[in-house]
């Protein structure tokens, strides 16, 4: 008999119908002398005591007569009679989930890979799961492990990690297609994780790195040719004006010397070159008249 079953074998109601019936009992015998009047009581009790049962109110029980399905029992209180009734194994009716494992399962891309999942589902019909299974239980959790497996080796080890959302409606189809001649409905299923061996995660995580590195360096090669065709732009640009030109030396020679404090040594070439001998001596005489 299930550990369930042999719980719930004895509930208050039963025993305290137990209790009055035999106490009842022994008032009559010790009332009338009767001495079997506390036997009789007793074993009124006694069959109370197996006769009624009490049902959860989430829970379902199937009624077996001489073996025989019969009915479908609870929530509430039960009455079955004593030898020719049978109850089947308490199915809860709530909500319930499960973890299943995949250890050491090929990916499609040959990839060894330990997946933790876990499936919420229910029992919406107790009748179909106490007779179309043995154990619908364990049922479950096998048939859940076979589908996570052969659904990994139909994935790559990318789309595994960046597609799980899809994975686990694809299994929760799979199973509930499978599940409902039990009376049993898969409501979702999550990947909770996805690991890989810890070498193979090394030269992953080194890949990774590659490419960033060349990322960053075909970006800087971008960047340097964008420079090099704007210097070539302002030296076409200088070429054809060189005022232009003596104008950013002025200003390049201005940036410089703008801090106070500061001493800038200019070639006399680079003076001649530009023309600021003239526009030095001409600020100078400035200064100097009143």
């Amino acid at each position: 008999m299930p550990v369930v079953n042999q719980l719930k074998q004895f509930n208050q109601v039963a025993l305290a119908v137990f209790a009055v019936c035999l106490l009842g009992g022994l008032a009559v015998a010790r009332l009338t002398n009767a001495h079997a009047a506390w036997l009789i009581g007793a074993l009124i009790g006694i069959y109370f005591l197996f006769a009624i049962k009490i049902i959860d109110q989430w829970e379902k029980v199937a009624v077996l007569r001489f073996g025989k399905y019969r009915a479908l029992r609870g929530p509430g209180l039960v009455v079955i009679i004593p030898i020719l009734d049978t109850l089947s194994r308490y199915v809860d009716q709530r909500v319930r989930v499960s973890t299943v494992f995949a250890e050491s399962t090929l990916t499609r891309d040959t990839v060894p890979v330990n997946v933790d999942a876990i499936f919420f589902w229910l029992v919406w019909s107790a009748e179909k799961s106490i007779l179309e299974v043995e154990n619908f239980t364990d049922a479950i959790t096998l048939s859940a492990q076979t589908a996570l497996r052969e659904s990994i080796g139909r994935h790559d080890l990318a789309q595994m990690i960046t597609e799980r959302d899809l994975m686990g409606h694809e299994l929760q189809k799979i199973l509930d297609e499978k599940m409902t001649p039990w009376g049993i409905t898969v409501q979702s299923v999550e990947i909770r994780d996805v690991r890989i061996p810890q070498s193979l995660e090394n030269a992953m995580s080194q890949q990774a790195q590659a490419e960033r590195e060349r990322q960053a360096r075909v970006i800087l090669g971008d960047a340097e040719v964008q420079v090099s065709e704007k210097f070539a732009e302002a030296s076409r640009v200088y070429g054809s004006n060189p005022g232009a030109l003596h104008l950013r030396g002025m200003n390049m020679l201005y940036e410089a010397m703008r801090d106070k404090g500061s001493m800038v040594i200019v070639p006399s070439s680079a003076i001649d070159s530009m023309g600021l001998g003239g526009t030095l001596a001409t600020a100078a005489i400035a200064k100097l008249q009143p």
